[in-house]
């Protein structure tokens, strides 16, 4: 059953209309715009409580986080959501700050380039680089790519780009209610989109071409949905069942499975959108079976 705090939730995104944004292509292309001046801000309480490194990685920021000794070998490159054109919020900086309570990794985090003002073509480059620069110095078997939404297409396609230099891949893969086609197209969404209290179609189709401009939508490097998928990491995919994009998470089992490639899917009966960003008895149920997902991975690779 769903619980009454997720059902509080998903009825204050009722109230407060949070939908309207991605219902209404207009409304999300001024949103957009407004978020182009924005800069992600650490919390303070991180800089107290951690070791805070910041780079410059092609002009912009990736914040490495290591909590204090002994910590683990682990060091997890977090790709944050918001349909490539919303800033890192608070619940993705509460969500890090809980993972690394769990785990004890290190956490590092790019503040990437957002469309409109930047498209795949800078995006892409910028979280290859802070890969390379952070979670890459670690042992192989350590590194961890984990992203929710459109952080989950990058750290899909990072898993490719090493794949594709003959690079030895990440210990393990999370991919929290993915969005891997900006086509968007799948013909169950409709029914899917009137059940989401959060994201809609329209205005993701136009996130999409503002992020992907006159690319092909189906090219693998901003729909990584359709790209190789042999000789990737053991992946976890969480999705839920109000959420639009839950039609790609679906496509994404069937399509690891038939290419041999190791997945832990899992759906969340009545949930919504990145759900497990949230303080509910949800997202612990589901951070506690993430956290054993790359403990077991740990375990295995040596």
């Amino acid at each position: 059953m769903v619980s009454w705090q997720s059902r509080l939730t998903i009825g204050k995104y009722r109230l407060t209309r949070r939908k309207r944004v991605f219902a209404d292509p207009a409304l999300l292309r001024r949103s957009a715009e407004s978020h182009e001046s924005e800069h992600a801000q650490l919390p303070a309480s991180f800089r107290d409580r951690f070791e805070v490194t910041e780079l410059d990685v092609d002009g912009h920021s990736c914040c490495t986080i290591a909590p204090p000794e002994p910590r683990s070998p682990r060091h997890v490159l977090y790709l944050h959501g918001g349909a490539y054109v919303h800033q890192i919020e608070g619940a993705h900086w509460d969500f890090i700050d809980r993972l690394i309570a769990r785990t004890g990794a290190t956490v590092s985090v790019p503040i990437y380039p957002l469309a409109p003002a930047y498209r795949y073509s800078e995006t892409l480059p910028m979280v290859w680089s802070s890969f390379q620069r952070t979670t890459a110095t670690a042992a192989p078997e350590d590194q961890v790519v984990m992203g929710d939404s459109a952080g989950g297409a990058l750290s899909l396609h990072l898993a490719r780009r090493c794949a594709e230099l003959g690079l030895p891949q990440p210990g393990r893969l999370v991919l929290i209610s993915p969005w891997l086609d900006i086509a968007v197209s799948h013909p169950s969404m409709p029914a899917l989109d009137r059940q989401d209290p959060y994201l809609a179609i329209a205005g993701l189709r136009e996130a999409g071409l503002l992020y992907a401009g006159d690319l092909d939508p189906h090219d693998p490097r901003v729909s990584p949905l359709y790209g190789r998928l042999r000789g990737l990491a053991p992946m976890r995919v969480l999705s839920g069942t109000r959420d639009v994009l839950l039609s790609d998470a679906r496509r994404l089992d069937s399509l690891a499975r038939a290419n041999g490639a190791a997945i832990d899917y899992e759906e969340y009966e009545g949930m919504f959108h990145g759900w497990i960003l949230q303080r509910l008895p949800e997202a612990r149920h589901a951070l506690d079976r993430t956290v054993d997902f790359l403990r077991d991975g740990a375990a295995n690779s040596r």
